[in-house]
């Protein structure tokens, strides 16, 4: 099923009921002002849409860059090319202009719909947009054949027909952020979007009376396919850590979402806001946070602010969504005090319909899965999945693909998650880190969520970081430091605090041998979820000089 008969059916069964809804700040009220669309004028404004774009030239199957800002038109231009059978390219712009042109080049997209600021950059770079035919921008100015979304929302024709679709027909092309590694395309199909929006609705038990605020714009589209509302929050999301705590409080106030989701920096500075001013969100039922591991004591914060529901961590990738889920009552009852004493990041039980194995980790290409890859209960090895909801390819990288995916005998594939976990004696998965970042010394392996729990314990600790210095296979282990304080010490008082780390890291085996101690006092973030700390950027820091030990 084409993923936009989903719009187009509940168009039909909730007419006049607010699909999405967006904030404005009236700055001399200081209070917010919100427009809105109905199921039924998402659906006519999406249809417009779409024929305009057919009258522009677009057909099925042509790659076209969207660029839009969370707002109105967002879902309605995405559904329109669901439509049509176009290919949205989704390329997170807070991924660096190199990146991002790289992306676009090696994508060839035919069409461009975005904001005129992206225009204005394709005039600079000609040959990397040399592949683009059709162009769409939000804004009034316009040359040549361009079109604005003004125009193609006076269409008079308010219906269109959805394209007919395969499952293995491809619906959209998400790049990773290149957090680890370069950007890569992950071609998702309808049948994908469509077992994503099932399970997630299952998985949270939504249905059309909840209302969604997603803090990472994608969700929208999953919940405007169940039947929700979606109310667009009052941020950045290409900046997520540096989002306003106040707005987005009252935007829950305002609009009472049921069902909230987004990157654990958006939701720490909003726990941290709501503690301070003594504020809880009774209308929250769900706050899902995802994009990095969430601390025990972010789960804890919630504790008294969501008076009617608790915090939940799903895991998964841009290849893989969701792959497990658990929630933050059961971990603050059952595993926190396991992971605050290094035994990793308690993920949880696979969600519906996906299989999960842990295999002995190598950086060497598996074309074939036997049996004799997988590693016992309580053994730390690289996680690999399977399911309908695995993306099967990266587009144009066969290389890429090649590493990532494993093939069985039934040529079933299995995708490899670059992450290290193990399956526990109760089955539940827990995390331990991504591949890369794992320390190979000479007689040992040191893994980066155990280790970093354990330097985690001293109370002047905001967050640490594993790092391997030098070759793997002979790398020192060494462990930075960002201090609540955001301080550098020096003389007796930086002594004092490295003697204190060292005297708690020695009371357990796996962090015992850590004798390198570094100072920093503003980690390194990923671009997307502003949370990931990007270890490899720390090791190069220290390698040329630029952290103090």
């Amino acid at each position: 099923m084409n993923i936009s008969a989903r719009l187009t059916k509940n168009a039909k069964t909730f007419p006049d009921k607010f699909a999405i809804i967006a904030p404005k700040l009236n700055k001399q009220s200081g209070q917010y002002e919100y427009s809105s669309l109905t199921f039924k004028e998402l659906e006519i404004r999406s249809n417009r849409y779409a024929i305009a774009l057919t009258k522009l030239g677009l057909k099925k199957g042509d790659k076209t860059l969207l660029f839009l800002k969370p707002s109105l038109d967002f879902p309605a231009m995405t559904f329109a090319l669901f439509k049509l059978g176009v290919v949205p390219v989704l390329i997170d712009p807070g991924m660096g202009k190199k990146n991002l042109l790289k992306c676009i080049e090696e994508v060839g997209p035919i069409g461009l719909i975005a904001q005129a600021e992206i225009h204005f950059l394709k005039l600079l770079y000609p040959k990397i947009f040399k592949t683009i035919k059709f162009n769409v921008t939000t804004g009034n100015m316009t040359w040549g054949k361009m079109i604005n979304l003004k125009k193609m929302r006076n269409e008079k024709i308010q219906s269109y027909k959805e394209q007919d679709v395969v499952a293995s027909d491809t619906a959209a092309i998400l790049f990773t952020s290149g957090g680890t590694g370069t950007p890569k395309g992950v071609v998702y199909t309808h049948e994908i979007f469509n077992q994503q929006t099932i399970i997630l609705q299952e998985l949270y038990q939504l249905t059309s009376n909840d209302i969604d605020m997603p803090g990472f714009p994608l969700f929208a589209l999953f919940t405007i396919a169940m039947g929700l509302t979606s109310c667009i929050p009052d941020m950045d999301p290409t900046k997520p850590g540096r989002c306003d705590p106040r707005a987005l409080v009252q935007n829950i106030f305002d609009q009472k979402p049921t069902f909230v989701a987004g990157s654990p920096a958006i939701w720490e500075r909003v726990a941290d806001y709501c503690n301070e001013h003594q504020i809880t969100l009774p209308s929250i039922k769900y706050l899902v946070m995802f994009g990095a591991p969430v601390s025990t004591k972010l789960h804890l914060k919630f504790k008294n602010i969501l008076t009617t529901g608790t915090t939940y961590t799903p895991y998964g990738a841009t290849e893989a969504l969701p792959v497990s889920n658990i929630s933050g009552e059961f971990i603050l009852k059952n595993t926190a005090h396991l992971s605050e004493e290094g035994l990793g990041t308690c993920i949880g039980n696979a969600v519906p319909g996906i299989e999960i194995k842990i295999i002995k980790s190598t950086d060497e290409i598996i074309s074939h899965f036997n049996t004799q890859l997988e590693v016992q209960p309580n053994e730390i090895g690289e996680i690999i999945v399977s399911g309908k909801m695995v993306t099967a390819q990266y587009i144009n990288q066969p290389e890429k693909t090649s590493e990532a995916k494993i093939y069985d005998e039934n040529n079933k594939f299995w995708h490899r998650m670059g992450d290290l976990g193990y399956f526990d004696s109760d089955g539940l998965l827990w995390f331990c880190g991504r591949k890369t970042h794992k320390v190979e010394a000479k007689n040992l392996t040191l893994y980066p969520i155990p280790c970093e729990a354990i330097f985690n314990k001293h109370p002047a600790v905001k967050r640490s970081a594993l790092v391997g210095l030098g070759q793997s296979g002979n790398q020192v282990p060494a462990i930075v430091i960002e201090r609540k304080d955001g301080q550098y010490l020096a003389g007796k008082a930086k002594s004092l605090f490295e003697n204190e780390l060292l005297s708690i890291a020695k009371k357990y085996k796996h962090t015992k041998e850590i004798q390198k101690i570094y100072l920093s006092n503003s980690f390194p973030v990923d671009v997307r979820h502003n949370i990931k700390i990007d270890r490899l950027k720390l090791k190069e820091e220290i390698e040329n000089n630029e952290l103090r030990q």
